[in-house]
C-alpha cells in the first residue's frame, strides 16, 4: 500500500514563492508584452497617444440633428410660442409641428429639426416633445414673453438669433432657418437649388421676378444658407452693424447690405424665393398645387398668427381631402382653391382698445 507523500514546510514555501512570481510576471508586471499597461514615466512604448477634441452642447445638438451633408433645419422658440394662451385653441409650436405631419414628404424632416429655446420653459416643452433641443442662454435677458413686432425687445431677440446662427455657420453647418409661424406643406428642399452655386436663398414678402436685391423685400423668417467663407463674412458684417442701426430690425439691416454692394464685394450668389412656392400673408400663393410653405408675415400678434395659420391648415386639409375623394377632378379642384381671409392678422394692425 502506497502512502501519500507529504511536502515539508520549506518545500511548500518555495513552491508558493515560485507561483507568485509567475503570476506577477504574467499579469501585473509592466514588462508583460501581452498587456498594454502604462509605463511609469508616461505612455507605453509602441503606442501613440490620441487626443480627442471636446465637443460642447451645441456641437452635439447639431451633430444629432444633421443630415449627412451637414445640413440642419433651425427654429427658435420662446415661452410665448410654446404655451397656450387663454384665448387660443393651440400654440404656435404645435401648429408648426402639425404642418410637418400634414405636409407632403415633410414628416422625415422632423428628424433634422433643431429647436433653439431662448428660455427654460421653451426648452422643457421641446424636451417633452422629444425633439432635438438646444438651450440658448443670454445672461440678464428674459426672452420668454411675447416680443411685439418692432418693439425694443423684439429687435434685441432678433440680433441674438443672428449671432447664434453665425456660430452655426462657423461650425461648418448649412441650414434652413424657419420661423415657427411658417407652416410646411411640402418638402422645401425640392424647390431649393442644392447644386452649391447659390450661397443664400431667401424668402420675400412680395416677389417681383427680379434677381436684383433692390427689387426685393426680403424676409429672414425663412431662408437656406450654405456654410462657406463668403456667408460667414456676410453674417459677421451683418452682426457688426447691430449697434449702428437704431430702430432697425436685423432684417432691414441685411436688406441694406444686399442693396449696397455686399453681394459684389463678397462675390455672393443670392436667390430670392418666389411666393408661388414660399408663400405668406403679405402675398398669398395663387397655386396650391405648388405652394411649399406659408408664413404668417405681415402680422403683429401671436394670437392673430395662431388663428390664421389654423385656418391655413384647415384649408390645406380640405384641399387634400377633395383630391382624395375626387381624383379625376384634381385640376378643377386646384384651380378653384382659395385661401381663407387672414382676418386675425389684418385686425392685428388696428389700434388696441381697452375694454
Amino acid at each position: 500500500m502506497e502512502h501519500t507523500k507529504k511536502f515539508s514546510p520549506g518545500t511548500s514555501a518555495i513552491v508558493f514563492l515560485l507561483f507568485a512570481g509567475f503570476l506577477y510576471i504574467c499579469v501585473w508586471s509592466p514588462s508583460n508584452p501581452l498587456l498594454p499597461f502604462d509605463q511609469p514615466n508616461g505612455s507605453p512604448k509602441n503606442f501613440t497617444a490620441v487626443e480627442f477634441a471636446v465637443k460642447d452642447e451645441l456641437d452635439l445638438a447639431l451633430e444629432e440633428a444633421s443630415m449627412r451633408n451637414k445640413t440642419v433645419i433651425i427654429a427658435v422658440v420662446n415661452r410665448a410660442y410654446v404655451e397656450q394662451s387663454v384665448n387660443a385653441e393651440t400654440t404656435m409650436l404645435d401648429l408648426f409641428l402639425e404642418s410637418f405631419w400634414l405636409g407632403e414628404d415633410t414628416r422625415p424632416l422632423l428628424d433634422h429639426l433643431l429647436l433653439v429655446a431662448v428660455d427654460q420653459t421653451a426648452y422643457d416643452r421641446c424636451m417633452f416633445k422629444r425633439l432635438h433641443c438646444y438651450r440658448l442662454v443670454t445672461e440678464g435677458v428674459d426672452f420668454g414673453e411675447e416680443k411685439v413686432f418692432m418693439s425694443r425687445d423684439f429687435i434685441k431677440m432678433m440680433w441674438r438669433r443672428t449671432f447664434f446662427l453665425t456660430e452655426v455657420l462657423r461650425r461648418g453647418y448649412s441650414f434652413i432657418f424657419t420661423d415657427t409661424d411658417v407652416v410646411w406643406l411640402r418638402d422645401p428642399f425640392t424647390k431649393l437649388s442644392l447644386n452649391k452655386t447659390d450661397d443664400l436663398q431667401i424668402s420675400v414678402d412680395k416677389y417681383f421676378g427680379s434677381r436684383r436685391p433692390e427689387h426685393n423685400l426680403i424676409n429672414t423668417g425663412f431662408y437656406y444658407i450654405r456654410s462657406n467663407n463668403k456667408t460667414i463674412s456676410l453674417f459677421d458684417k451683418w452682426y457688426s452693424l447691430k449697434d449702428n442701426s437704431t430702430r432697425k430690425k436685423e432684417q432691414d439691416v441685411l436688406l441694406d447690405l444686399l442693396r449696397h454692394g455686399v453681394v459684389t464685394e463678397l462675390d455672393l450668389r443670392v436667390r430670392f424665393l418666389e411666393t408661388r412656392h414660399f408663400s405668406g400673408f403679405c402675398e398669398d400663393s395663387k397655386d396650391v398645387g405648388a405652394v411649399t410653405t406659408v408664413h404668417a408675415n405681415c402680422c403683429r400678434h401671436i394670437n392673430a398668427k395662431v388663428r390664421d395659420l389654423t385656418a391655413v391648415l384647415r384649408d390645406w386639409k380640405r384641399f387634400k381631402a377633395a383630391l382624395t375623394k375626387y381624383p379625376k377632378a384634381a385640376r378643377n379642384i386646384t384651380r378653384s382653391f382659395g385661401w381663407s381671409p387672414h382676418v386675425g392678422c389684418l385686425n392685428s394692425w388696428k389700434p388696441q382698445t381697452l375694454t
